[in-house]
Parts: structure tokens; C-alpha cells; sequence
């Protein structure tokens, strides 16, 4: 669902990892929550409730990924190739609802697609030459474009 940005380690946590996987340990793992709970807690998630307003808004989002479509925002004719698919509003939404809860909300807001706009599109949306030469990232026009949705 997300590409993640993780940064490279510093000298130590890579001597560290390295360190880590030279040693035959025990491997043993704790149940963290069980299967009859996570479903509920699927379960839960999708109750959240998203009017309609912050969909269409998710839903303009994505579909403003897409260079082709006429409605299209002026940083993706500018700078995007290939835009998102229908799975990344779903994507969108899902997370959306999830991140809701754990910030203790009943509901999507514009903030929570905002928030994972560029965790859910990034490697969903592929910038062109334009962007590349201008040295912008995915990211960075994912931005821009949540900028000009209206």
C-alpha cells in the first residue's frame, strides 16, 4: 500500500546489521494481538465513516495524477508520465479510515488524505523528463497537485 522512505543506516547501525545477521540466535516470536482481533479491527476501520466531500476529493486527487485527462491539474500535464491507478484511491481510503482512528477521530478528513497522499502515490505516479530536469520529485509534485485540487 505505501513506499516508505527509509534512509540509509549510519556506520554503526549498519555495522550493527551486518554484525546481526553473521550469528545463528534463537528466533522466537510473540503473539502481538490474535487473528479474532485483527479481523474486528479490520471490521472497525471499515465502519469509519468518509462524507462525501473528502472522497471526491481523494477520488480528484488521484484522478489528477493523470496527464491525459483534461481535467487535469497544470503540474501533472507539466510533470507526470503515468498516473495512478483506481486501486490507489482505494488505497487512499483504506488508510485514511485507519489513520483516523489511531488519531481518535470518527471519521476521514481532508488531513488524514493529505497526510498519505505521498506514501500512497509515490511509487503509484511516475513523474516525466520535465520533472527530472527540474529536479523535482514524486513527492514533490504530489504535493504540488494536492495544491491545485480543488
Amino acid at each position: 500500500m505505501f513506499k516508505l522512505i527509509v534512509s540509509f543506516p549510519s556506520e554503526e547501525e549498519l555495522a550493527g546489521i551486518v554484525t546481526m545477521t553473521q550469528v545463528t540466535m534463537d528466533e522466537t516470536a510473540s503473539a502481538v494481538v490474535d487473528g479474532k482481533t485483527i479481523l474486528e479491527m479490520r471490521a472497525l476501520a471499515k465502519e469509519v465513516p468518509v462524507i462525501d466531500e473528502v472522497l471526491q476529493f481523494a477520488v480528484k486527487l488521484v484522478s489528477g495524477t493523470h496527464p491525459e485527462l483534461s481535467s487535469a491539474p497544470d503540474t501533472t500535464k507539466k510533470f507526470v508520465k503515468y498516473g495512478a491507478s483506481p486501486r490507489a484511491a482505494q488505497a487512499l481510503i483504506t488508510c485514511a479510515k485507519v489513520r483516523a482512528l489511531m488519531n481518535g477521530n470518527y471519521n476521514v478528513s481532508y488531513d488524514d488524505i493529505k497526510a498519505l497522499a505521498c506514501p500512497v502515490l509515490r511509487h503509484r505516479v511516475k513523474t516525466n523528463y520535465n520533472a527530472i530536469s527540474n529536479h523535482l520529485t514524486v513527492d514533490d509534485v504530489i504535493k504540488e497537485i494536492i495544491k491545485e485540487i480543488k
